[in-house]
């Protein structure tokens, strides 16, 4: 699933409107390369946001959340190809800028 993430925690991690990405389930997903530093947050519903980012220069890469241990969310300009990221739907648009 590609989305395009309004919520305010997206908007302010992002410094922008959104946040694009793509939800894949964790099974048989890894990190191939570097080593990724983590943000945690608690949600307003008390569930865990761990954000991944590069060590090296910050770019954000992916989101783990503990409501939903099965599923990744990758940011899609992390990836090598990111024309592959085509979003069918919006989130959170309640909390959308104008």
């Amino acid at each position: 699933m590609s989305v395009n993430c309004h919520c305010r925690d997206c908007q302010q991690a992002t410094g922008s409107a959104y946040s694009t990405d793509m939800v894949v389930p964790i099974t048989g997903w890894k990190v191939l390369e570097g080593d990724p530093k983590y943000f945690n947050k608690t949600a307003n519903s008390g569930n865990t946001v761990s954000r991944g980012f590069c060590g090296d220069c910050g770019s954000p890469l992916f989101v783990k959340e503990s409501a939903a241990p099965d599923i990744i969310v990758i940011t899609a300009g992390s990836l090598d190809d990111p024309s592959r990221y085509s979003p069918t739907g919006d989130l959170w648009v309640s909390s959308a800028q104008p």
